[in-house]
């Protein structure tokens, strides 16, 4: 791997860590709140809006800009959207702010990899990516859960922290009695802002694309429906779109099944995300050390076999099988995503910037996540039971990616490696 790759998944994986504590201590403030429980899908939602919004503008200010200083001055701006909720600010205003960080932050990081890897290198290079977003997941839920824990909110320290915080600091009275979970994600933020300023400068400087609103806006539609027109990239957005949706909603569903069906509280109940975070490192490491960018389309299977799997949780009650279940479905998707997102980035690259390329798939994942977020919270809202929305979740992601399969097969039949470097291969309509 070239110099300062491993650099920026350092800084990746700290700056996904605290997000992934976050997660967990804004859900502990809505719970302080009182307020029900579809408001928690509520927290991606908000967090994700911005990447759909903005995503006509923030691949080309990452082209624009150095992208890890880019990558820091997000940093920057989500330790000020954390710095609200330590203030008492509802937490959903404090979760938009730090999205609008990230819609920034994505398109710069997965746009500097593509830019200092060589494509026969990028599964390699996607493997310890995804690896060290879900290590991040796992060690950001156990962390948010240790962080919401008795341990922590219960300690006669943690009160008088937050009492010598408030007397040093008048303006800091009416901070959350969460104020030492906040401060330390406030502290990974700065960490994760430190390691980016280390990151090496990648030389690619791409011309001015700075332009009106109504030119950029055509000119990202455009770049859109070109991705989706190619017959591999369309393909590989078609997964991944399907993936993060599937997979942010998954999030929620196992911290209420947990809560609902186990027993277990919040804290724990994070960490069973972990358990599924383990099994995506898994089948990444597996993915990226065996599966060439060529055969990358071979993988689809595991796809149909992950949304088989998610209906099982619906029948289990006890630890002893929820462990290993979530441990396979988590194997599943990380061995699938990996070869689909280097597949990908390698299109998108070949056929726009690497910035517009990656802007162009955020839009498209946190589309998904939106509209299935804002289904689950409303079926949620409705009464509908946590049993019947995993089945209903598991069935949809099987039934997609069959569907998928099958028009992959009945494409007009062309040599995998040619279509990887021809940006004349098209997705069939």
């Amino acid at each position: 791997m070239p110099a300062g790759f491993y650099l920026i998944i350092a800084a990746q994986f700290t700056s996904a860590l605290a997000d992934n504590a976050l997660l967990i201590v804004a859900v502990a403030r809505l719970q302080e709140l009182g307020l029900p429980g579809w408001w928690a899908p509520l927290l991606k939602f908000t967090f994700t809006l911005s990447y759909v919004l903005l995503a006509p503008w923030v691949g080309p200010l990452a082209d624009a800009v150095p992208k890890a200083r880019l990558m820091a001055w997000m940093n920057a701006l989500k330790f000020a959207g954390v710095v609200l909720l330590l203030v008492g600010v509802h937490p959903l205003l404090s979760f938009a702010v730090v999205g609008l960080a990230a819609a920034a932050y994505a398109p710069a990081k997965y746009g500097l990899i593509t830019e200092t890897v060589r494509p026969e290198l990028l599964v390699a290079a996607n493997g310890w990516i995804e690896v060290s977003i879900v290590c991040a997941v796992l060690l950001g839920t156990v962390t948010g859960g240790l962080l919401v824990s008795p341990w922590v909110l219960g300690a006669q320290w943690s009160s008088e922290l937050i009492q010598i915080a408030q007397a040093a600091v008048p303006a800091l009275h009416g901070i959350t009695s969460l104020a030492v979970p906040v401060a330390v994600v406030l502290a990974l933020y700065l960490v994760a802002g430190g390691l980016n300023l280390g990151i090496p400068d990648s030389g690619k400087r791409y011309p001015s694309s700075w332009a009106g609103p109504r030119t950029m806006l055509r000119d990202f539609m455009a770049g859109n429906r070109l991705l989706w027109a190619d017959r591999e990239g369309g393909l590989s957005l078609a997964v991944t779109t399907l993936f993060w949706g599937a997979g942010a909603t998954l999030q929620f569903i196992v911290l209420k099944w947990a809560q609902d069906a186990l027993g277990l509280g919040l804290d724990r109940a994070a960490y069973l995300q972990g358990v599924v975070a383990i099994g995506v490192v898994a089948g990444a490491a597996v993915a990226g050390r065996w599966i060439a960018l060529h055969r990358a389309t071979r993988v689809l299977p595991m796809g149909v076999a992950m949304g088989l799997l998610v209906p099982c949780m619906a029948a289990v009650d006890t630890l002893m099988v929820a462990v290993p279940l979530l441990a396979v479905i988590g194997a599943c998707a990380g061995f699938f995503v990996v070869p689909m997102n280097a597949l990908l980035q390698h299109r998108g690259c070949r056929l726009l910037t690497a910035g517009r390329s990656i802007a162009v798939q955020g839009y498209n994942e946190n589309l998904s996540i939106l509209a299935m977020l804002a289904t689950y919270a409303a079926l949620l809202a409705a009464g509908v039971g946590i049993g019947w929305l995993i089945v209903l979740l598991g069935l949809l992601v099987a039934a997609v990616m069959c569907l998928l399969i099958l028009r992959d097969r009945r494409a007009t039949p062309a040599p995998r490696a040619r279509a990887l470097d021809s940006p004349s291969s098209s997705w069939p309509t």
